[in-house]
Formats: C-alpha cells, sequence, structure tokens
C-alpha cells in the first residue's frame, strides 16, 4: 500500500461504504479502509442479529470493489499520508474520515482495574458486530441480563435478550424510557411493551457499581443500595464521536470533527461524514444523515452538479471550480427521522411494536397538536403544526402513516387550511 490514489476513505461502516460505492459509480478511485474483520454490515440492524432473527450474513452490506484491512493510526498532514498499525502506509489527494462513534463506558466502580483496561467477562458493550457476536454466544435461556441506559439502543437490546429468553432487567437513569425521541405518553407505550415481552423497567435509577467474582459479572448495584444479580450487563450507554485520528493530525474537533458545508475539515484535503462528523453544531449519529453526508459528498468529489453555488469548490485534484454551474452545492443539514421496530418474539404474546419519531414533538405556544391514542391497540400519533407547517411528531403503534407523514414534514409545506389530509394520514393504517 504505498501508490497514491485519489481518495482515500477511513472506515467501512454505513457512510463510508455508501461513500465508496457511490463514488466507483462516478469513475472516482477510491480506496476503503475499515478495521474490523467483518464484512461491512449494517449497524443498525445488529439488535436482530442478536435476537436471532437474522444471521449475521443478512446485514452484510454490498462491498465495495477496493476494500482493505487495517489500523489507522496516524496522519501526516504535510506529506498527505495514512500510516497504519501493520507499518503500510497510504498516500492520498484526498482522506475521508469515516471513523464513526464509540460506545460509551460509563465511570462505574468495578468496571476496570489499575491492572484491567478489558471489561470483566459478563460485561458487553453493544456497538460492533464482535459485540454482538459475543453477547450471543453468552446469553443463555434465563441468563440473568441486567441492560444499563433506556435509549434506542438499550431498549433494542432489551428487547433482543429477552426474545432469546434470558431474564432482563433495563435499568434507566432518568424518568422514561427513550427521552431523547419520544413524549411520555409514547415512552409509556414502549414501557408496556417490554414489560409484555418480560422485561423488567427500573426508571430514575443510577447504577453504581459492577461486582464480579473471579474476573466475571456477577451482580450489579444500584445507588440506593438495591442490588440486581446478573450473569451478563449490556452497557448501552450512548455514543461519541470517533475522533482521536483527527484530534491527533490537529484537526479542529469539538463535539465532532468540524466540517464546513462542502464536508471539508480544517485541511482542505480532508473531509469527515458520518457519526464522527459535526456540521453547522450538530452531530447526529443517525443512519440517515450518515447516507445523505456521503452522497453529497461523492458528488462534491466526482464534480457532479447538484445546483448552483458562485463559491470555487476544490476538487479532489485541487482543481478550483469557478463555474457556477457545475459546483456541487454542498450538505446543508439532514431533517433526521428516527425509527425502531419491535417485533413480536415467537413464543411471546402481544402485539409488534412500530415507533417513529421525527422534528419538534414537544410543541411551543401557539402550536396546534393533534393527538390520537387507542389503549386497547396500543396505538398513539401525535403531530405538532406551526404556522399551517408539520413540525414535528411521534407516531407509536403498528404504523402505515410513516412515510406519508415523513414526506409532509420534510417537504415544509403548508398544509391544507381544513386538516382533512393529515387526520387522515394519522387514522390510516394502510399506506407506508
Amino acid at each position: 500500500m504505498t501508490s497514491k490514489t485519489r481518495v482515500v476513505v477511513i472506515g467501512a461502516g454505513l457512510a463510508g461504504v455508501r461513500l465508496a460505492r457511490r463514488l466507483g459509480e462516478l469513475g472516482v478511485s477510491a480506496v476503503l479502509v475499515g478495521d474490523e474483520e467483518h464484512t461491512p454490515y449494517n449497524r443498525v440492524l445488529l439488535a436482530e442479529v442478536l435476537a436471532g432473527r437474522y444471521a449475521p450474513e443478512v446485514i452484510a452490506l454490498p462491498t465495495p470493489e477496493r476494500l482493505t484491512r487495517g489500523r489507522a493510526v496516524h496522519i501526516d498532514r504535510a506529506e498527505r499520508q495514512v500510516h497504519f498499525a501493520d507499518g503500510s502506509v497510504i498516500a492520498y489527494d484526498t482522506l475521508v474520515l469515516a471513523t464513526g462513534s464509540n460506545p460509551v463506558l460509563p465511570p462505574l466502580r468495578g468496571l476496570f482495574g489499575p491492572d484491567r483496561h478489558e471489561l470483566p467477562a459478563g460485561v458487553h458493550a453493544f456497538r460492533t458486530m464482535d459485540d454482538c457476536l459475543g453477547l450471543s454466544e453468552a446469553v443463555r435461556h434465563d441468563s440473568r441480563a441486567v441492560v444499563i441506559g433506556g435509549g434506542l439502543l438499550g431498549v433494542s437490546a432489551a428487547r433482543a435478550l429477552a426474545e432469546r429468553g434470558a431474564q432482563v432487567v433495563l435499568a434507566q437513569q432518568s424518568e422514561r424510557l427513550m427521552e431523547r425521541q419520544l413524549d411520555p405518553s409514547a415512552s409509556k407505550l414502549v414501557l408496556r411493551h417490554l414489560k409484555d415481552l418480560g422485561v423488567e423497567v427500573h426508571t430514575e435509577c443510577r447504577v453504581r457499581d459492577v461486582r464480579c467474582v473471579d474476573g466475571a459479572v456477577r451482580s450489579v448495584a444500584m445507588a440506593d443500595g438495591y442490588t440486581l444479580d446478573a450473569d451478563l450487563v449490556v452497557l448501552a450507554c450512548g455514543v461519541h464521536p470517533r475522533v482521536g485520528l483527527a484530534q491527533d493530525a490537529g484537526l479542529a474537533v469539538h463535539k465532532g470533527v468540524i466540517v464546513d458545508d462542502q464536508l471539508r475539515t480544517s485541511d482542505p484535503h480532508i473531509r469527515a461524514i458520518g457519526d464522527c462528523a459535526q456540521h453547522d453544531g450538530n452531530v447526529y449519529g443517525l443512519a440517515a444523515p450518515a447516507l445523505e453526508q456521503a452522497d453529497v459528498l461523492a458528488e462534491l468529489l466526482a464534480g457532479g452538479n447538484r445546483g448552483a453555488n458562485a463559491d470555487a469548490v476544490a476538487d479532489a485534484d485541487g482543481n478550483a471550480y469557478a463555474d457556477a454551474t457545475r459546483a456541487p452545492a454542498g450538505y446543508t443539514g439532514t431533517r433526521a427521522l428516527t425509527r425502531l421496530t419491535l417485533t413480536r418474539p415467537a413464543l411471546a404474546s402481544g402485539t409488534p411494536l412500530d415507533l417513529a419519531a421525527f422534528g419538534e414533538h414537544t410543541p411551543r405556544p401557539g402550536d396546534d397538536v393533534i393527538q390520537l391514542a387507542d389503549a386497547t391497540r396500543g396505538t398513539y400519533r401525535k403531530v405538532v403544526v406551526r404556522d399551517d407547517r408539520l413540525v414535528g411528531g411521534v407516531l407509536v403503534g403498528e404504523l402505515g402513516t410513516v412515510g406519508a407523514l415523513a414526506r409532509a414534514w420534510e417537504g415544509a409545506e403548508p398544509l391544507p387550511s381544513d386538516g382533512g389530509p393529515l387526520l387522515h394520514l394519522l387514522t390510516n393504517d394502510g399506506g407506508s
């Protein structure tokens, strides 16, 4: 790996794979470098693998033609080279950081020790395929599993472990589940669904320490002194952007690697996309923005036409576009929708649960709110309208309305004054 390559992409997750494939389609030479031994995969579907619903190969991503494995350890910006742990070097014209994010490991007593830097046996993060396969191998019917964290990832992990027959306790520090995405009414429905699956949920509950015997977890202690026996502990406490490589290279980093509308970092020869990138103050940490950034950057690097842009834009070879009709418009942000499907286990009662959250679901003074709830069916639909425009919503239940409502929200067009079409969407289960 010594020849100079036009574009080098570090990170073989959703964003990196999408970018490499799109560049190939646009005739741009690109090398994709990933540090996991597995074929690139869709991280969003790891919970389905843990539940036993999908085999790992089912969630594999289409592999770009030029994929290599290696762990990047240093960026030499002066020479435009990336150095890898095995001593190899790749030179680049344009480097793209798609390094993703790392799981947050909470500062719990007993998690690490003065001479121990690895998680104790039985304690698992839930971020990578290795994490997923390790959990899948460890879980048994009637395993006592404690999931720490009640966000999107924690809820998904708890559901998957329950489906595998584990006795699951979910410990959430805040007052309700998925508080970042859902309002209180929607959170209650998620809580009810998990309880129907046999999951024991504790909210407003802070875990204090992990207790181990002979290097393996045996229990989890709460701040109030309550102790939970545990064969398995899953850390689902969120993620943080993986920015170490960028920081060591002297790039501007805040929460993530700071990028402009052209997805350029503070070094014009280095771009960043996906979970590691911070654009206009936002680190999205979601699949949809990562894929949109990859698509935009592919056209930027290929010199594609994404609309008028009066500013000169440098391509991967350093040539400036002066023609405003050829210069790509750049990335302006993503209106992201969060969606989670909690399917019914084969041996459990109850109904599947589908949920979606988008935009602002907390109304401001003067906003109009349409809210429909059916306790018997376990459905809940709420949308917020401001100045005749749909600005956000939360939907829980067996949904057939997400696609149409999301399009109405993304389009930001005025709604009909009689509200009839919007009410029809909220009460219609048939479409998608």
